[in-house]
C-alpha cells in the first residue's frame, strides 16, 4: 500500500485544517518549517508539520522537530511511517542533521521505530501536568511523554 502514497507540500493552514479536523488530542500549531501530506487515490489521508524544537535547549538550527502527524483511520498501513520517513528526506536535503518528535507514553512508537527512530529520554511532569499559552484544560498535558530522536 505505501507504494501508492504520494507525499506533498501543505501550507501550514492546510496542516492545521486536518490536524483540527481529526487528531484526537492535538491541537493547531502556530509555525513551522514544512509541512507534507500522504495522498492515496487522489485523497489527502495525512499531514505531518515539521517545526523548530518546542524545547529550546534543543533548538540548535540544524535540529528539526515533528509537531504533528495525523492520519486517517482509514489510511492504509503504514501511512504514519511514510510521513515520517518523508520529513526524514526533507529535513536532511534542507541540510537538517537530527529529527525529534514526542509520543505520549501511553503510544507504542511503532511508526518511529519502523523509520528507526530511537527512544531518547522522558519527559518530566510538573506538578500540575503540562500546561499551554491559552491555559486549556486537556487531560493528555498531564500524561508523560517519550522523546524520540534520529541522527540523518
Amino acid at each position: 500500500m505505501a507504494k501508492e502514497l504520494k507525499c506533498i507540500p501543505l501550507t501550514l493552514r492546510e496542516s492545521n485544517k486536518f490536524v483540527k479536523e481529526h487528531h484526537r488530542h492535538s491541537k493547531e500549531c502556530r509555525g513551522h518549517r514544512f509541512s507534507i501530506g500522504a495522498i492515496f487515490k487522489e485523497n489527502l489521508v495525512g499531514v505531518a508539520i515539521i517545526g523548530r524544537p518546542i524545547n529550546r535547549y534543543l533548538d540548535n538550527r540544524f535540529t528539526a522537530e515533528i509537531l504533528r502527524n495525523c492520519v486517517l483511520e482509514t489510511a492504509p498501513k503504514g501511512t504514519c511511517s511514510f510521513l515520517y520517513a518523508k520529513a526524514i528526506q526533507v529535513w536532511q536535503a534542507q541540510g537538517g542533521k537530527k529529527i525529534l518528535t514526542y509520543t505520549l507514553i501511553t503510544e507504542p512508537g511503532s511508526s518511529l521505530k519502523a523509520v528507526n527512530f530511537h527512544a531518547a529520554a522522558k519527559t518530566q511532569l510538573f506538578k500540575n501536568g503540562w500546561t499551554n499559552r491559552k491555559n486549556r484544560s486537556n487531560e493528555y498535558l498531564k500524561i508523560q511523554k517519550i522523546r524520540w530522536e534520529k541522527i540523518v
